[in-house]
């Protein structure tokens, strides 16, 4: 019943003045306090204003930030804006709380961590070393609980952060925005257990296609498994047969039209877009809202579903939906050409 608040901006924060109402109408004793926590110095100070009638008894950390790029372009100050909230305040929660009798210690991890998720390496280690630390504590006799949660369902949280193309890409891997009403009985759930870590997350299994990762395929089951490994085999095994081959099998003047059509509704799932009505494959790539993840994204679905071994960069070597279809036309037509010309008849 009485809480001890922690943000960069303490009650100045949006939505500080409301909580603390709230909470207080429910009948809890509030203190909002303004302190970085990623900063040692200042937590200890906060920690330390704790009243000695009132001691420290759970610790819960939420605190993330998100600063998306592919690992090409990230550099350090990218990372370490990431790792700061998470890891670094963590350890220091840990430490600074370390001889305290807590009763419980509550990490907010991602499912990112786990599974990965498209320009979030940075985000993905910070949230690993929470579930680490989490082991690590368990296994000195310390309480401690990493939540590798899904996405949830809040725009003020991540979820806010994320445009079409993003929310797009967590449901092509078969992840769910979870109700918060859902997401709060699972924390019940797992703090009631005896696990150093569980992913609370709303799966999927029919949305699970051949891009997700493996750890998520296998709780989608046997039968979405084979689903998905028939539709390689038959639309992506390489130039020698499958997609490639039943293109360069048609007459000159249909194949650019059914290459076209086909990389512009995987351009239109990349992005999120319900169809590919709206998009003009004249236009540049950047002025589509492609960027360099969602153009990572679109090089590896065009490379799965043509066989094609493509660079990471072809997305922007032709940036356009006119001038990558062309040139994944003309690869698979001389590919599939070279082949059948060195089979012995």
């Amino acid at each position: 019943r009485r809480l001890l608040l922690l943000s960069r901006r303490g009650a100045t924060a949006p939505g500080a003045t409301e909580l603390r109402t709230a909470l207080e109408a429910a009948g809890a004793e509030v203190t909002v306090t303004a302190c970085d926590i990623t900063d040692r110095d200042a937590l200890t100070t906060a920690l330390a204003r704790v009243p000695a009638e009132h001691p420290l008894t759970a610790v819960v950390h939420t605190a993330g930030i998100l600063d998306d790029h592919t690992i090409a372009t990230m550099n350090r100050g990218q990372l370490a804006r990431v790792m700061g909230p998470k890891a670094d305040a963590a350890w220091h929660l840990h430490e600074l709380t370390a001889g305290l009798d807590l009763a419980s210690f509550v990490l907010f991890s991602s499912v990112s961590g786990l599974v990965g998720a498209a320009g979030q390496a940075n985000y993905a280690a910070a949230n690993t070393f929470l579930d680490a630390l989490a082991a690590h504590r368990r296994a000195r006799g310390l309480p401690a609980l990493s939540l590798a949660w899904g996405l949830w369902d809040d725009e003020r949280g991540m979820r806010g952060s994320l445009d079409a193309a993003g929310l797009a890409r967590w449901a092509r891997a078969g992840l769910l925005p979870l109700p918060g009403e859902l997401a709060l009985e699972l924390f019940d759930a797992s703090l009631a257990g005896d696990s150093a870590l569980t992913v609370p997350a709303l799966l999927d299994p029919a949305a699970i296609d051949g891009t997700a990762c493996p750890m998520l395929r296998g709780p989608a089951g046997t039968r979405v498994r084979r689903r998905t490994v028939s539709r390689s085999a038959a639309e992506a095994g390489g130039p020698e047969s499958g997609w490639a081959r039943r293109v360069a099998q048609l007459p000159e003047h249909e194949r650019l039209a059914a290459a076209a059509d086909e990389i512009r509704a995987l351009t239109a799932s990349v992005l999120g877009h319900p169809d590919a009505d709206g998009i003009d494959a004249s236009r540049a790539f950047h002025e589509i809202g492609v960027d360099s993840l969602t153009g990572v994204e679109l090089r590896n679905r065009v490379s799965a579903l043509t066989g094609l071994r493509l660079s990471p960069t072809t997305v922007f070597d032709h940036p356009s939906l006119d001038a990558l279809t062309a040139h994944v036309l003309g690869r698979v037509s001389g590919e599939v050409a070279e082949r059948e010309a060195t089979v012995p008849v």
